[in-house]
């Protein structure tokens, strides 16, 4: 059981060298579709594979594969070009994903007038995978580190955190630890357009995804047509202030689901918001101290701050919440997957592209800052992980700012835990006049199509197909469940 609940918290020392866009030219496309693997063949999506560089600084040498896909537009006198999508991560596949937002949303309109392109990211499942040899154990840990009460928590969350990143640098895909990295994915991303034979590319990207737009428009500015960033981080990314960030994100979202559980009074766990949270710091203490059918204190953090990515989650929180305040058996969960790929790929884009602190100080440091900022998550959110002990990026992190074409529409609920307001602003501050953004006044994580909110979703809609978005910043009203 704890494996499965820790499903929840998911979804190179080389002189650095700065690396240009290296664009790819247009030319007929050079792809041959066919059918998907197994585990992705959904109807309506065929895939393909392309060879890419390992190291874009030596175009000519070692390749690796990335697996793709596409949901072909049946309207060739409507279709516009290309829509790439991303739903996250990193370490999540996107093979899938044309697939699952064409059979769960996505407007005909747009479906009309976009091929709609999915891929794994370098590193990740049907691409060149990567691995850190993750045992069980590590894997049942999540993603968040140890929630730190003490500056002996973080020394002792520390030598996990070395193990880990000691693992990922002898393993057998070691050779590929220093270039799997946003700034890469998002070559491979002009590397996949060019082998299309489009000119330029839009783009939907979710969570994780709104980085990876950020940095492919910012490398590849005049390669970009539409693009779309839903859920925002803020522009550095996951590095050590986006991990921070998480801490923020589920003080923003908790009140949802204290005034859910507080009507709910069957699950007793208060009849008012305060009690509900008052319940949520007693849970996590009593857990900290004694765990409860393998679940402690961090994993219950983690738990919690998962299932509010969606409304829907909160009817299992309640009912985990209930069981572990009786100690009754846990709701039955979903098959647990093996995630080493899935978090060894995450491991090596967040360590590899920017710098992390080093000094144990200074994490300590940091999560008594946290433990009174954000004392839900934030004394988690802010402990060490593998980065610190990981080799020296490659080339200098991708700085994201305002030159380029004005070509970007942000949509963002007002109360995500995943990528909160805040990191969203400074995202839309960083692009100055290259962006316009839409809020939904909504809670969770992730807007389009899936979102109620249909004035966040018409705006997207609409500049996706017609190229217009809203004269300025848009905040939407919540609407009616």
């Amino acid at each position: 059981m704890r494996r499965t609940l820790s499903l929840a918290l998911a979804v190179a020392a080389v002189a650095a060298v700065a690396i240009p866009g290296v664009s790819a030219a247009a030319t007929p496309s050079t792809v041959r579709w066919g059918p998907c693997p197994a585990d992705a063949a959904l109807p309506g999506l065929e895939c393909s594979t392309l060879d890419v560089p390992l190291d874009y600084r030596n175009p000519d040498g070692r390749k690796i594969e990335i697996a793709i896909s596409r949901v072909a537009s049946k309207k060739p006198a409507q279709r516009r070009g290309v829509l790439f999508t991303n739903p996250g991560g990193p370490g999540g596949t996107g093979l899938n994903f044309p697939a699952l937002v064409a059979g769960a949303g996505l407007p005909q309109s747009v479906l009309d007038a976009y091929d709609v392109i999915g891929f794994d990211p370098r590193g990740v499942g049907h691409s060149t995978p990567v691995t850190c040899d993750l045992t069980p154990e590590q894997q049942a840990r999540g993603n968040f580190p140890l929630y730190a009460h003490t500056a002996a928590d973080v020394a002792k969350q520390a030598e996990d955190a070395k193990t880990i990143a000691g693992q990922c640098a002898k393993s057998k895909t070691a050779w590929m630890l220093p270039y799997t990295t946003t700034a890469n994915t998002a070559r491979d991303m002009d590397r996949i357009r060019a082998a299309l034979g489009e000119s330029k590319l839009s783009y939907h990207g979710v969570s994780y995804g709104t980085y990876l737009g950020a940095v492919y428009t910012t490398l590849f500015p005049e390669r970009g047509d539409r693009i779309v960033l839903d859920s925002n981080m803020a522009p550095g990314g996951y590095d050590v202030m986006g991990m921070r960030l998480f801490g923020r994100g589920l003080q923003d979202r908790f009140p949802d689901f204290a005034t859910f559980a507080a009507a709910h009074p069957e699950y007793g766990l208060g009849t008012t918001p305060e009690q509900v949270t008052a319940k949520y710091f007693d849970l996590a203490a009593r857990l900290d101290k004694a765990p409860v059918q393998e679940i402690d204190g961090t994993l219950f953090r983690g738990v919690t701050f998962g299932s509010l990515y969606t409304d829907f989650g909160m009817k299992d929180l309640a009912e985990i919440w209930q069981a572990l305040d009786t100690n009754q058996p846990l709701p039955p969960g979903p098959p647990v997957p093996d995630l080493d790929n899935s978090m060894s790929s995450r491991f090596h884009v967040i360590c590899g592209d920017s710098r992390w602190p080093t000094s144990i100080q200074q994490y300590q440091r940091d999560i008594a800052v946290d433990r009174v900022r954000y004392p839900m998550l934030g004394a988690s959110t802010a402990n060490v992980g593998p980065c610190a002990y990981w080799p020296d990026p490659i080339e200098p992190q991708v700085s994201i700012g305002d030159q380029g074409p004005s070509d970007i529409l942000m949509v963002q609920n007002l109360r995500d835990p995943g990528t909160p307001l805040a990191g969203a602003r400074e995202l839309r501050q960083a692009f100055g006049d290259r962006a316009r953004m839409v809020t939904a006044d909504q809670g969770g994580h992730g807007v389009y199509p899936f979102s109620r909110n249909t004035c966040a979703t018409n705006a997207v809609t609409t500049f996706l197909t017609t190229g217009q978005r809203p004269s300025h910043d848009l905040a939407c009203p919540a609407e009616p469940s």
